[in-house]
Parts: structure tokens; sequence; C-alpha cells
């Protein structure tokens, strides 16, 4: 095992402060951390993926740090849209939310963002949502409107204290807003905690009408049970800071008596050439979408190219970069296993080992920017430079024992950001089939026969096998 150089405190900006900050845990050792998972009415879209990936690499590198992580990040499978959807398909809400749960699981595993300690369902949480929808009724902070329960915001005294809203101004800006059915809100401002079922939509019996409950509460119940009434982190996106995040916050503290989360985490929007990603511009991509032109992988690295709290603009140029700049790091892990099966099998040379304790530099590169709020880009930059470092260290004279310990390091570093060096050999395509293709593809180029050499070569690409033909012969990769 190489020497890690982590020997710093992680500095996080606390949205809630709005500053970066020391992370210290509630609980030495352990992490507890929710970030709020999708609807799941479509395909997943690259709006989506960025808080799934940035967030899965900030999970990674505190477990890197040796931290016991339990990750909570949920489905929201009750909404508006899964209803119409289901509607317009002549399908329930539950088989529309559970197929998309299923892709977007897929697509999830593309992009290598690891499954969450849990992935809790909204539907499967309704008695907790209940249970404390009750107990602000008993606190005095919700109330029954004929069936719709509703927080109220005022009697809250923080609220705010996250978007840094006063509540006065959102009082001056919901005067003139009439909302159809809430005139039997005590003020414009109190949020549903539950509501009354409308014809043909899903319903769970309650103390105060069948019903279904409001967006906000099921975070706070899911993240309660999960993780505990206080937890060291809340993220996601930055469009859910207010209203989603603010009441949340509102309703989990005035029912636990406890603040909610210490660190709060947001990452910035994802605009498509400069613009915001709609439907109505024609401008819109689900990760489904890119896994069409790019392996996924590509998407997590662009991702990762810019901090997580900068805007990131997603364009094929930058795609095109992100490529580039992945396959620089995985043809470097290439050479090294390379070097490592071929290396000479005696002890590493003098000269190995200060390369080697000059590798370190780039461990502390890389650990100082992932230190500092989570900076992937910087970290990728002292993975670059490491890479250009291994390329010209590493040789046909290499002995096995330098080549393996180096190749631990770059694997160390991609597994942090979730960059896979080597994909796992399928079953279909094993390595002596391959080779036995490629002599059979050699020799039909021998004899003229293109049309044979071609097919051989695409029956190959469909198996994920790339071809690349050379002075040295014909080397193969997997896409």
């Amino acid at each position: 095992m190489y020497e890690r150089c982590i020997g710093s405190i992680m500095k996080i900006y606390n949205t809630l402060t709005k500053k970066k900050e020391d992370f210290v845990p509630l609980q030495e050792g352990k992490l507890t951390m929710y970030v709020c998972g999708p609807t799941v009415y479509d395909f997943i879209h690259i709006g989506n993926a960025r808080p799934m990936i940035v967030f899965d690499t900030f999970r990674r590198y505190m477990e890197y740090k040796g931290y016991e992580v339990n990750y909570v990040s949920n489905f929201t499978d009750v909404d508006d849209k899964i209803i119409k959807k289901a509607i317009e398909e002549g399908k329930t809400a539950e088989e529309i939310s559970q197929r998309y749960i299923e892709e977007c699981k897929k697509d999830m595993e593309g992009m290598n963002v690891m499954p969450a300690t849990k992935h809790p369902l909204a539907t499967q949480e309704i008695d907790g949502m209940i249970s404390m929808i009750q107990t602000l009724i008993d606190k005095g902070y919700a109330y029954d409107a004929d069936g719709t329960v509703y927080f109220r915001t005022r009697k809250f005294k923080d609220y705010g204290k996250l978007s840094k809203k006063n509540i006065d101004d959102l009082e001056a800006g919901h005067r003139n807003i009439k909302v159809a059915g809430e005139e039997s809100k005590e003020d414009p401002l109190d949020f549903v905690l539950w509501k009354p079922k409308k014809e043909g939509e899903p319903a769970w019996q309650s103390p105060w009408s069948d019903g279904r409950p409001g967006w906000h509460i099921e975070c706070s119940v899911m993240s309660k049970k999960y993780l505990g009434d206080e937890i060291d982190i809340h993220a996601g996106g930055e469009d859910l800071v207010f209203p989603h995040h603010e009441n949340e916050i509102a309703q989990s503290e005035a029912a636990n008596g406890v603040p909610f989360a210490k660190y709060w985490m947001h990452n910035a929007f994802l605009n498509i050439d400069g613009t915001k990603m709609s439907k109505s511009l024609g401008n819109f991509f689900t990760v489904r979408d890119i896994s069409e032109k790019y392996d996924l992988q590509v998407l997590r690295f662009f991702m990762l190219s810019a901090h997580y709290r900068s805007p990131l603009n997603f364009s094929a140029d930058l795609m095109e970069a992100a490529k580039n700049g992945l396959e620089r790091i995985v043809n470097a892990g290439e050479k090294i296993r390379d070097a490592k099966a071929k290396g000479a099998d005696y002890v590493m040379t003098e000269d190995e080992a200060k390369n080697l304790s000059e590798a370190q530099e780039y461990v502390k590169k890389f650990e100082t920017a992932m230190e500092d709020d989570c900076n992937t880009a910087n970290a990728i930059s002292a993975v670059f430079e490491y890479v250009k470092f291994t390329n010209s260290i590493v040789n046909a004279e290499s002995t096995k024992e330098f080549a393996a310990k180096l190749y631990e390091i770059l694997e160390q570093l991609c597994n942090v950001l979730g960059v896979i060096l080597e994909k796992e050999t399928e079953a279909v395509g094993d390595e002596d089939y391959i080779e036995e293709m490629i002599a059979k593809r050699t020799q039909a180029k021998k004899d003229k026969d293109f049309a044979l050499a071609d097919s051989i070569r695409d029956e190959l690409a469909a198996k994920g096998i790339i071809l690349k033909d050379t002075r040295e012969g014909t080397k193969w990769s997997r896409s």
C-alpha cells in the first residue's frame, strides 16, 4: 500500500453560513449525508447527473480518508409529473416510477455512481410522514384545513436562514397571487404537508383525509429515519435551496427540536452551449441520449472538470476535450500495467525508489485539491501531472515492483474520481477469442478478402472491442 499524505482537515463551503468551514463530524470517523434524488417520471437528464456525480465523488474521497459514510439518496416516486405520465400511458403511478427507477439505476451504473447506503422510496415512508405531520400539528407548527395540512411558516422563527430570504419580502411577493384551492390558508406563505386526493390519483389514509404528502416532508422523514434527527451534510442542486431545502429545515427543526444539518452543499447549474437547458429550446439531453454518443465515463469526467459550485457549460467541444483527457489517463494506466506484466522481477532500483518518493508529491497535490471544498478540477490537474510524470519514467527496463506501486497510486486517485482505468473482462470476447479473431482478420487481409476482414472488425466492435492497426500489428481495447 502506498503512503497516503492526508493530514489536513476537509474544508466545505456551507450554504448555510456562506463561507468555507472545517468539516467536523457529529461523530468522529463517521459521516451522515443526505442527497436529494430525482423524481422518477422519465429518463434522468444531464442536469440530474451533476449532483449524482459530484456528491458521489465527495463520498468516495471521504471514504478514502477513512470515514464510515452513511449516504442516503431518495427516489421521489409520487408526484404530479408521475401521475400525469401514468394517465397518459394508461399505467399506474407505481408502474411508471418503478420503470424509471430501474432506468435511473442503469444510468447511475454507467456513470459509475456508487449505490447509496440506502435509496428510500417516498411511497414506502408514508407512515413516518403522517407521524411527523401529527407532531407538527401537536406542537402548533401545522394545521388541518378541510383535509389539507399546512405548515405555519411564520411560526418557525429562523425561516429563510438557508436561502437568506426575508419573510416580509416573501409575503410582499405573494400578496397578489391567488392560488385556487388555497383560500383556507392562514397565511399565503404556509406550505403544504398533506393534500387530499384528486380523482384518479394514488392516495393513503391519514387522520386528515385520504391523500398524499407534500414534496418537502418526504425528505425530512427519510433523512430522519435513515440518518437521525441531526445529520452532518445535506446536499443537492442549487435550485433546491428555496423552497425545498428551506422548508425541510423548518419542518425538521420544528418537529425534532435540534438543528437539521450542520453543512449544506449545493452544486451550480448546468447550461447547454451557454443557455439554460429546456425542452422548448430543443437543447434538452438525457443521460441515455449522451450514452449513445459517448461512454458515460466521459460524461462523469466532464462533470468533474469544473468545481461543483461553478456553473458548467455542456458542449460537444468540451465533451470531446473530456474524452481526450480521459483517454490520456486510461492510456497511461495501460502503459504502467504493461510494464508491470513485462517488467524485471527484481527489487526496485535506487532511482526507482527516488521516483516513487517523488510521486507522493502528486498525491499531496490531489489531496490538497480535494480537501479544498472538493475541488475536482484541480484534483484532475494533479492526476494529469502524475500521468505525465509516469509516462516519462516507465519504460521497458522498469521493475515489476516499481510499476505495481506507480499503478496503485494512479488507481487509488482514479477510484476517488470514479474513473475506471480497466474495465472488467466480459464473458463474451475473452482474450483468447479476441486474439483468434484478430488472427483470422489478419489472414483475411493477406488473402485480400477485405469483406471478411471488415465483418470481423464489425463483429468485435459490436461486442465492445475496438481494433487499431499499427506498425507493430493490430492492437485492441475495450470501448
